[in-house]
């Protein structure tokens, strides 16, 4: 593999004192008063801060201001008097606004990406991955909201003298807890549509990636959206993440299967709604007649982008025995053609894990399938050389059931190789196990191949594509299956989430009780003869 050396002035010094000239770590990767701009946004009164390093080279980035609980009511305090006076809002207005924050993102990708590489390590071809989601979300939403919210004509029970009509009323309050691994973009994109039907937000965005999200927030007042109507709290999620769940009016949740088992306890406490992306052991099929060529470049997309931190990558790919031998052959090929390194420069294929914890995790898996068996294709190092958590992508071959990442979800750039002869075997092996994210498929036939997809048991399908068709076109639902989740992001099911259905019904001329001096059991009969009337008109 290629490899690129992070752009870091020079190995740390090994003796006397820490000297910013040779050691990264002895002084701060960002300007400090930059850092004070953004997490001034964070609502505390602590006095606490927790000190943020990057991936990159070690470097502290900053020490964010800590949350405690009358901070987070002091957010929802704040969060429901300004969505009160926004909830009066035209449709119009925030569209407007709307429109001017895709065009703040754009015009901003470049001080965005360097944020998100920062906290992430990731490559940055895949942090541009991220303002261009919110610049489509923005615009989505700001153009279809009368299309989702406009009040609806329902059919009435008499018809011409019953007019019904469906409103949408925003919730209230919506309490967005996000994760590290899309730091900008999940900090944002389940908020905007919750903006924009007229909700609140009180966001609690993950420890290691505060600034990207603190960034987010301030592009959003300077697009015009009131001050306090997207407030931000910090803090380890096991103390922050349950008082926002005591205070919401709806959440929405994305990280580890297990938090969002709690997540959803703490909701049905309470009786309010929620959404779940969780976790993933997303499978991918290369058919028999698939191009190969294209096959194994888009299991390298699915397989090592961001690393393997990403909730809709490839961990388990099924190749038709027509096929396996060409299709390895090529994709260990693109592989080790990767360029890896820490960096804030383009031109990395892939970068580094986030922290020592999930570089941990890839390696004790990689390390057990070894043990236990498998072999090695290519990769299988940490490259400290690189960076403290680069880590090769690997390709697996051999993963039997007993090997941890069989059936655990890595969440990092190792993939396991499986031969299948008969596509229904295919098919029945890509659905075992508990989870049901995304799946991709890979044929030249897409009739076939689409009617092979709505066998998968995932929330996301993706024909001769690894994941981005189906995540980057707004208009379709996002989220998963079993325990991968509940709930959608995107689309109608994404704006919807966040409102309460109100039926509101207007009765003309007669009432829907006995009239005239109509006996109960006259009413029945004339009901009763009204109902078969409306069948043999074909009423719903």
């Amino acid at each position: 593999m290629n490899a690129q050396q992070p752009d870091r002035p020079g190995a740390p010094s090994l003796d006397g004192p820490h000297d910013p000239e040779h050691d990264p770590t002895a002084s701060y990767a960002l300007e400090p008063e930059y850092v004070a701009s953004l997490t001034r946004r964070v609502r505390s009164s602590t006095g606490r801060t927790a000190e943020v390093r990057t991936p990159i080279n070690g470097a502290p980035l900053a020490h964010v201001p800590q949350s405690g609980e009358q901070d987070v009511q002091g957010a929802f305090t704040r969060a429901r008097r300004a969505q009160a006076a926004w909830s009066r809002t035209s449709l119009e207005h925030r569209s407007a606004i709307m429109m001017r924050l895709h065009d703040l993102v754009i015009d901003r990708q470049e001080e965005i990406l360097d944020l998100i590489v920062w906290e992430s390590g990731k490559a940055r071809q895949h942090a541009f991955d991220e303002p261009i989601h919110i610049a489509l979300t923005a615009r989505y939403y700001a153009r279809t909201a009368h299309q989702h919210l406009d009040p609806r004509r329902r059919l009435g029970v008499v018809p011409g003298l019953t007019r019904v009509e469906v409103n949408r009323v925003p919730k209230g309050v919506v309490g967005i807890i996000s994760p590290w691994n899309y730091p900008f973009t999940m900090a944002l994109c389940d908020g905007l549509p919750a903006l924009m039907a007229g909700n609140a937000v009180v966001a609690k965005p993950d420890a290691q990636t505060m600034l990207s999200a603190l960034l987010g927030a301030q592009l959003l007042e300077e697009a015009g959206f009131p001050k306090d109507l997207w407030q931000v709290v910090a803090g380890p999620g096991s103390d922050v993440g349950p008082q926002v769940i005591g205070q919401a009016d709806y959440i929405c949740f994305t990280g580890s299967t297990a938090t969002g088992r709690r997540v959803a306890a703490g909701c049905a406490e309470r009786l309010i709604g929620c959404s779940l992306e969780l976790g993933g052991k997303n499978p991918m099929l290369v058919l028999r007649d698939a191009d190969v060529e294209k096959a194994a470049e888009g299991a390298v997309r699915a397989s090592f982008s961001n690393a393997g931190q990403l909730c809709v990558s490839a961990e388990r790919l099924f190749v038709a025995d027509q096929v396996y031998d060409r299709f390895v052959e090529r994709f260990v090929a693109r592989t080790q053609a990767m360029t890896l390194g820490a960096s804030l420069q383009w031109g990395n294929d892939m970068g580094s894990l986030v922290s020592q914890a999930q570089l941990d995790t890839v390696t004790s898996q990689v390390e057990d399938a070894v043990a236990k068996g498998a072999r090695v294709l290519t990769g299988g190092r940490a490259r400290p050389d690189l960076g403290p958590y680069v880590f090769e992508p690997t390709i697996l071959e051999g993963v039997t059931p007993e090997m941890t990442c069989f059936g655990q979800e890595t969440f990092g750039p190792v993939v396991s190789l499986y031969r299948f002869h008969d596509e229904a075997d295919a098919v029945a092996r890509a659905n075992a196990g508990e989870y049901g994210l995304n799946g991709s498929v890979y044929s030249r036939d897409g009739v076939r191949a689409r009617a092979i997809a709505r066998e998968i048991a995932c929330g996301t399908v993706n024909v001769n594509e690894a994941f981005a068709a189906t995540f980057a076109s707004i208009d379709s639902p996002m989220g998963g299956m079993r325990q991968s989740g509940m709930g959608r992001r995107q689309g109608s099911e994404g704006i919807h989430r966040y409102t309460e259905t109100q039926s509101v019904a207007t009765q003309r001329l007669i009432r829907i009780a006995p009239m005239l001096g109509m006996s109960d059991e006259t009413y029945a009969r004339v009901m009763t003869a009204q109902l078969r009337v409306m069948k043999k008109l074909g009423r719903p």
